[in-house]
């Protein structure tokens, strides 16, 4: 048994991981032949056949809208963008309320906040660290107006049980799945259950554009209201024959031709950029299966998890040591990793201090809602004990180093004794 790295041992992994970059030669023609027409951006804000964009955007969204079997896309320039244009198109007002988990990236929270509503956090289940349905449940109130669910990590939360919940409370469900692109739920894509779905083509992403992100729905309404908030909707509703003009003030969320182009080859690839991951992620499962103490990614019947992170979990009672000390001792051996994600959303200063637009607390001075520390028990487990993760969509990792990365694991496990007398020492 060698010695840890962490313990003065050698290191399993000597050179650092190659960045993973999917932007190839396709993407650069793809980019070239716009640069050549000279149409960098194809939309106007009024009302005529350029409201809806250039051709490359019109082809991308059709491409998107066959890709995922859905009746609408709508590209827009981020997730946070669609976030925001998915608010205001379910007609968002001061006042209600929007149930939303506490783990996950801060624009889900501030989608909401943006138009005065108010975030209600519920906790998450520890499976697969999405909504309960039975917190979810428990968050409903008279002013609540939708379920904000994101689809964490690349596997979906209980999305049939969230959409009947919501329909059952005449809510609307809008999935942020920013993270599961391909995920599916009984067979049906994450991104197209909920009333809105939301997709970021972040450049962290299974596939990217740089910057830019989907919208999707199969609703009429929503479609034309998506696309009103995308391109200045105040310009141009009375001309399109629009008669509810609540949050029809509009913004420019357009996405140009050159990131349309790039989205295009990247969706025709997507599937490889999936799998790469998936195969990745499924070798660390393999490297910990029977490890007392680790839990590898759980993945429900009937979903396809497309591992944005694996995220595994630690048992430290189990275990025997802290899940800090196993992350030091992985990182030593040359494995990166993470501990315990984002902090919830609640604790950040714009929550506990109740400050958001002007001076004067709006809209928290609206609503008795409030935001303390320990009320989603199950997140703060995760943040502060449970969760490890690694990013699979960062690195470009052959063969061989994804058999190092077991090994890594495999040494840490073999040396558990010794941690535990680090720890010790380390403590004294």
């Amino acid at each position: 048994m060698s010695e840890l790295a962490l313990l003065g041992g050698n290191p399993i992994i000597t050179e650092t991981f190659k960045p993973y970059k999917s932007i190839g030669d396709k993407e650069k023609s793809a980019v070239m032949e716009v640069m050549d027409s000279g149409l960098i951006s194809g939309f106007y804000g009024s009302w005529n056949d350029k409201f809806w964009g250039g051709p490359k955007i019109q082809e991308f969204e059709a491409a998107w809208k066959k890709q995922f079997k859905v009746k609408h896309a709508i590209s827009v320039n981020s997730n946070t963008s669609g976030l925001y244009a998915a608010m205001a198109a379910i007609g968002i007002s001061p006042g209600d309320e929007v149930i939303i988990s506490p783990y996950t990236m801060s624009a889900t929270a501030m989608a909401p906040l943006g138009y005065g509503a108010i975030p209600v956090f519920a906790d998450i289940e520890p499976e697969t660290f999405g909504l309960d349905p039975q917190a979810v449940r428990d968050a409903i109130s008279p002013r609540t107006k939708a379920i904000l669910v994101t689809n964490i990590f690349g596997h979906s939360a209980r999305l049939t049980e969230l959409k009947a919940i919501a329909d059952e409370h005449d809510l609307y469900l809008i999935e942020d799945n920013a993270q599961a692109p391909l995920g599916t739920e009984n067979g049906v894509y994450c991104g197209t259950i909920g009333h809105i779905g939301i997709f970021s083509l972040n450049y962290h992403k299974h596939i990217h554009t740089g910057e830019g992100g989907m919208c999707t729905t199969n609703d009429d309404d929503l479609a034309q209201r998506l696309a009103m908030v995308r391109n200045h909707a105040e310009a141009v509703v009375d001309a399109a024959g629009v008669d509810n003009l609540v949050n029809m003030f509009g913004h420019n969320f357009r996405m140009t031709e050159l990131s349309a182009a790039i989205g295009l080859v990247q969706l025709e690839d997507i599937e490889h950029h999936v799998r790469r991951r998936e195969a990745l992620s499924q070798s660390l499962s393999v490297a910990v299966a029977g490890a007392d103490g680790i839990i590898a990614p759980h993945v429900r019947e009937n979903c396809r998890h497309v591992y944005y992170v694996w995220a595994a979990q630690i048992d430290q009672d189990t275990l025997g040591i802290s899940r800090s000390t196993f992350s030091k001792a992985l990182s030593a051996e040359g494995v990166p990793n993470f501990e315990g994600y984002l902090a919830p959303l609640y604790m950040l200063p714009i929550f506990q201090k109740r400050i958001a637009m002007g001076r004067d607390g709006f809209p928290f001075n609206q609503s008795d809602v409030t935001y303390e520390a320990g009320m989603c028990p199950v997140v703060e487990d995760m943040k502060h004990n449970r969760f490890l993760g690694f990013e699979p969509c960062a690195y470009d990792l052959s063969e061989g180093e994804i058999k190092l990365i077991q090994d890594a694991f495999g040494k840490v496990l073999e040396n558990i004794d010794d941690l535990k007398k680090y720890e010790y020492q380390e403590a004294s």
